[in-house]
């Protein structure tokens, strides 16, 4: 070793018959630093990062926040004009719905006790479908008079998204000022393994305001838009809250179609138009849902999948619901998912995702005839958010 190199080790380390002492605190100061230090400029080298993600966060809520307040103003400024040609302008409007808006973003949500499993799913029903009333009316709040309940719908998507991403700000925010309060890196670790996942779904939220406050459809669309393609035509009946049916028959099969009432940006309220078909005495034989899916790392976007049980996100309550009803009935739920990336679900439908569409309807027909009988009654369910998706 020594021929090859031309020096010893000793000499280079300065522990020879000639020490020397320069050499030996090049060596060891930065050992010392590591040891006593090490975790500390660990924690400096994260907090750069996290600190600039955070900065981001920062302005993808204040840019919602603001979308909110420009649609806001968008959609009142005709009934505003007409009130102040009535009486002296006023210059506290604006101030006063800043202020309204930041008070319903920051509104929290407290899940029921789960200590005891059993009946945990109703009582979490019942606080969502209260948090979606309250919405509901603090729309019609930041908005008296707005009639139209497209715009309406518009406005507490917006005021969903704007809520969404300050919360996320909020809670990376505290992750990162708790462990730099305790000078803790391993406190850090967490956050700085789950910040790419993180700021992939904010990214995802900020880019969909455009889509929804413009009324795009959305990749999450594709389910209601297969079936509104369907039931085209045909005569719609309100089986539930923003949720429509057509009746339709293929093959001596009767059909049932079931999506949310588009192009609202709505998702309707499956669970509770099975519960209205039911109780008209009509039988169901079989149910198909059609939604959109995450895909995987190296999955093809726009690729469809077959598969089994109920396709439906959200906190659970619906699934939870049509699988009892299917239970009950003693009935399979058949699923088909097309595969998106967490952009592509909540940003404006790509073409490769809508062109799947009319192949997805016809999968549905083939999946209607392999799994139900002449005489048999199916129902097929379009899941999935309906923004500028009509029926």
């Amino acid at each position: 070793m020594t021929e090859l190199t031309g020096f010893e080790l000793d000499q280079l380390l300065g522990v020879g018959e000639e020490s020397n002492p320069l050499m030996m605190l090049v060596w060891i100061l930065p050992v010392i630093l590591f040891v006593f230090y090490g975790q500390r400029i660990q924690l400096y080298v994260t907090s750069g990062e996290i600190k600039k993600a955070i900065k981001k966060l920062d302005a993808y809520r204040s840019e919602s926040r603001d979308e909110l307040l420009g649609h806001l103003r968008d959609v009142t400024g005709s009934q505003q004009q007409q009130q102040q040609q009535r009486r002296p302008p006023d210059h506290t409007g604006t101030d006063e719905l800043a202020g309204k808006v930041s008070r319903f973003i920051d509104y929290i949500t407290i899940m029921p006790v789960d200590m005891d499993p059993s009946g945990i799913v109703p009582k979490v029903k019942h606080v969502m479908r209260t948090r979606e009333d309250v919405t509901r009316r603090q729309v019609r709040a930041l908005a008296p008079g707005m009639a139209d309940e497209l715009q309406e719908a518009r406005v507490q998507v917006l005021l969903e998204i704007a809520s969404s991403l300050h919360m996320i700000h909020k809670t990376v925010n505290h992750m990162f000022l708790t462990a730099k309060k305790q000078n803790n890196y391993p406190l850090i670790l967490p956050l700085q393994m789950a910040l790419p996942f993180v700021m992939e779904q904010a990214e995802a939220l900020r880019n969909a305001t455009g889509a929804f406050r413009e009324g795009h459809p959305v990749g999450d669309g594709i389910g209601p838009m297969v079936v509104g393609r369907m039931m085209r035509g045909l005569k719609k009946e309100e089986a539930a809250l923003h949720t429509v049916l057509a009746r339709d028959s293929y093959e001596g099969r009767s059909l049932l179609l079931l999506k949310a009432r588009g192009p609202a940006p709505v998702v309707g309220r499956p669970a509770d138009a099975i519960s209205y078909i039911a109780d008209s005495g009509q039988e169901i034989h079989a149910i198909i849902m059609v939604d959109a899916a995450l895909k995987m790392e190296g999955e093809d976007s726009a690729s469809v999948s077959h598969g089994f049980g109920a396709a439906i996100g959200g906190i659970g309550t619906e699934r939870y619901e049509i699988e009892e009803y299917a239970l009950g009935a003693g009935i399979p739920i058949f699923s088909i998912v097309v595969k998106e990336s967490v952009e592509e679900a909540v940003t404006i439908m790509t073409e490769e995702i809508a062109q799947r569409a009319d192949e997805v309807a016809v999968q549905v027909r083939e999946m209607i005839l392999e799994n139900a009988g002449e005489g048999q009654t199916v129902l097929v369910i379009g899941v999935g958010n309906t923004a500028g998706v009509a029926q």
